[in-house]
């Protein structure tokens, strides 16, 4: 019994020692190779992607791009996202667009052959365009995410861009844009509210003078409660739905509520003076079987009730003008 207090005795003395050699920087430091590998594992990566071979050949302009083959690059591109993820690397790939990258490169005096500029760009368009991250996705899975991720931002690039060139009221001085999507937001959260629990698909549709368009958020309501909404998504269709509202375009919004072991449920509403007002079953039934380009009827889904919409209320934040 005393030599097993004594070797415990020991143990923790020779414990002890160690700590205060970590606290006084006595221990051993790695360097060199091993340090550094560590530091790659630790810093995040950003892969630009051609997504078509219209921007591929565009690319081949550069003799310091060396691809000649837009599904070997594609190939390639996929083997390199792999192995990074394979060092435990965080991969951001980004859309990379080659006239906005023209356009880069004249802004910057950068030299547009060059493998410096390419990646200066690259990682502009990770910080502030679109990009997704890669988790494992096959290239045939990750082009259609990255080009939905940058047609929605584009969207809300040109959605800001109308808002912002509203200007004031004559009538009462407040601004135009940013009471628009005060607005907005109140429609959104009180049709949110209202759905109740199921996994929503809701889309809004918006003309403006140049083109149409587009907003859609995925959200589930669990348990009764909110749902709970992604803070960028939700910007995008908010702002997609003040445009409409400021501009008093005859858009709409339809809701698609999915439910455990029930029908889809399918609710419409058109856009009126700045409100949302509910379009009846049979309006709703006609705008989801018509086709948008053709005019043509569509057959009806089954499994599908096509509801009219309902009511959202009248009040909200301020008055629209």
């Amino acid at each position: 019994m005393a030599h097993t207090e004594q070797t415990n005795t020991e143990t923790t003395k020779r414990v002890g020692r160690a700590k205060r050699r970590r606290r006084t920087g006595h221990t051993r430091h790695r360097s060199g190779p091993s340090v550094r590998r560590a530091l790659r594992r630790d810093a995040p990566s950003t892969v630009g992607l051609l997504v078509d071979a219209e921007d591929f050949a565009a690319m081949r302009r550069y003799r310091s791009f060396t691809f000649d083959d837009h599904a070997v690059y594609l190939q390639q591109v996929e083997g390199l996202l792999r192995s990074l993820a394979a060092q435990g690397t965080h991969t951001t790939v980004a859309l990379f667009d080659p006239e906005d990258y023209a356009e880069f490169c004249r802004e910057t005096g950068l030299d547009p052959d060059g493998r410096a500029s390419r990646s200066r760009f690259t990682a502009e368009v990770a910080a502030a365009g679109a990009t997704v991250a890669y988790q494992g996705q096959p290239i045939d899975a990750l082009i259609p995410l990255l080009v939905s991720r940058a047609v929605r931002r584009a969207t809300w690039e040109y959605a800001t861009m109308l808002l912002a060139g509203l200007g004031d009221c004559a009538d009462c001085g407040q601004d135009i844009g940013r009471a628009a999507f005060d607005r907005a937001s109140h429609l959104l959260v009180r049709l949110l509210e209202t759905a109740g629990p199921g996994t929503h698909h809701v889309v809004c549709s918006t003309p403006t003078k140049n083109e149409q368009l587009l907003a859609v958020l995925h959200i589930t309501g669990e348990g009764g409660g909110p749902a709970r909404l992604d803070s960028s998504e939700g910007a995008e269709f908010t702002t997609v739905l003040a445009v409409g509202v400021a501009l008093e375009m005859p858009g709409g919004v339809v809701l698609r509520t999915t439910v455990p072991h029930r029908p889809d449920r399918v609710h419409g509403w058109r856009l009126v003076r700045g409100g949302l007002v509910p379009l009846t079953a049979g309006e709703v039934f006609s705008a989801y079987c018509t086709d948008a380009e053709t005019g043509e009827p569509v057959p009806p889904e089954s499994g599908v009730e096509y509801c009219a919409g309902f009511d959202l209320g009248a009040d909200a934040p301020g008055e629209h003008h």
